[in-house]
């Protein structure tokens, strides 16, 4: 997004036409994958199955194939958005992530 790969925008295609996950690179927290609605919770992650209302199933886990290769590469943490359990993890405001 900047040049500089601190924040990669990237194609995950199949819960919507054009879903997109976001990658930062966090100066003490380290590289996190922010996966929108790639994933709806944790225990999807290591399954085949995906819910029935995504706008195109086999393209979800194309995708999800492919942001676990990149999750691989680059060591980055996954942030699942409806994850309960990493959200009361998480720091809230005022405090923050660096």
């Amino acid at each position: 997004m900047f040049g500089d790969g601190t924040v990669v925008v990237k194609a995950a295609y199949g819960h919507t036409p054009g879903h997109q996950v976001i990658y930062v690179k966090l100066a003490k927290n380290g590289p996190v994958l922010l996966t929108g609605d790639l994933y709806h919770y944790r225990e999807e992650r290591f399954t085949d199955k995906t819910p029935t209302f995504e706008f195109n199933g086999a393209q979800s886990l194309a995708s999800r194939a492919n942001i676990e290769a990149f999750l691989k590469k680059s060591g980055a943490q996954l942030w699942i958005e409806h994850d309960l359990q990493l959200f009361r993890g998480l720091k809230k405001a005022p405090d923050y992530i660096e």
